[in-house]
């Protein structure tokens, strides 16, 4: 076990290495200059050659791609001294650099943001499991029925419609005409400053997140469920007369829950890297839409900054699936 988790962490890390290396050279190398925006945005849209490239300089990116990365690289380990404009600055590390479109600190940002995403990403994810696993165990308990065929046919319809449609109406319908007060004033408010208004303004998002996604949960649940219940095992544990619920419940989900897990570390992983959708729907200032904001003004700092923080939660989450396998199924071994 410990073998494989530490080749999974080295083939993690350089996973993790070309990530950040592909979005570096897709900025770099892309069809417009990466100090062009911010030159623009510094001189009113009068951005002549002589100011481009004084700009190029001031930003570093008249270095050439190599020696350019390998002071990214160097900054987020040890640290690296920064000019923004005429003044110096000391970025300690882990130093993403900094914000073209702000000019603060990238890792200041992203230490601000990421409360948010956790607060949206870990309710949906709550709700995913709490709706999707009970209703997929009811349905393939009930195979063939008509509610287990009204059940599947509605959560097809569901998951039919694009989630960020889902989302809007559910904004424009909950907030703006019937003013739902418990629904009304969705947004983030940290959890410290007020416990109340942090579950009020996020129970919309989550609810979204969680209706929406719960459909595929039940589907996967179901089908899982479905095929283990016709397991020898399953049938043996019945002839021996064990209540239905312990075999149902005991005995079958713990082995079908392994593919449900292994959807959901990926789900996790990419709820943690960023909701955009729901983050933009709901004025949520957190991962997903500050790296939506980063790519529109062409922020290559930023975006490399979330690029970097999703392939890390990726891999740290398909780890951890991974680990779990071998709790859930006994007949599941890791080397």
């Amino acid at each position: 076990m410990f073998a494989y988790i530490i080749k999974r962490l080295i083939s993690g890390v350089i996973v993790v290495i070309l990530v950040s290396m592909a979005v570096f050279a897709l900025f770099w190398f892309g069809p417009e200059d990466p100090a062009r925006p911010i030159c623009n945005q510094q001189t009113g849209n009068r951005c002549t050659p002589d100011r481009l490239e004084n700009f190029e300089e001031q930003m570093g990116y008249n270095n050439g791609f190599v020696s350019e990365y390998a002071a990214y690289a160097k900054g987020i380990f040890a640290g690296r001294q920064m000019e923004i404009g005429s003044t110096q600055i000391d970025c300690d590390a882990p130093c993403l650099g900094y914000s073209h479109r702000t000019f603060n600190l990238v890792w200041e940002e992203l230490i601000d943001r990421v409360p948010a995403t956790i607060s949206v990403a870990a309710g949906g994810a709550v709700l995913y499991l709490l709706l999707g696993v009970p209703i997929g165990v009811a349905a393939a308990r009930r195979r063939g029925t008509l509610g287990d065929k009204l059940l599947v046919s509605s959560f097809l319809v569901i998951s039919s419609v694009p989630y960020y449609l889902f989302a809007l109406l559910a904004w424009l319908y909950f907030t703006l005409i019937w003013q739902v007060p418990i629904l009304g004033d969705s947004g983030y408010t940290p959890l410290t400053d007020n416990p109340a208004k942090w579950f009020g303004g996020l129970l919309l998002p989550w609810l979204c997140l969680g209706i929406f996604g719960c459909t595929q949960y039940t589907r996967y649940t179901r089908g899982a469920m479905v095929e283990t219940l016709s397991e020898d095992y399953i049938r043996t544990a019945k002839a021996k007369g064990l209540k239905p619920s312990t075999v149902v419940y005991r005995h079958g989900l713990r082995s079908a829950l392994v593919p449900v897990v292994t959807v959901f570390g990926i789900d996790l992983g990419v709820l943690l890297a960023g909701t955009i959708f729901t983050e933009r729907i709901f004025e949520i200032q957190g991962i997903g839409r500050w790296g939506l904001q980063a790519v529109q003004s062409f922020d290559l700092p930023v975006v490399s900054a979330t690029a970097l923080f999703g392939a890390i939660i990726i891999v740290i989450s398909n780890l951890i699936v991974d680990v779990i396998y071998s709790v859930l199924d006994p007949r599941v071994r890791l080397s």
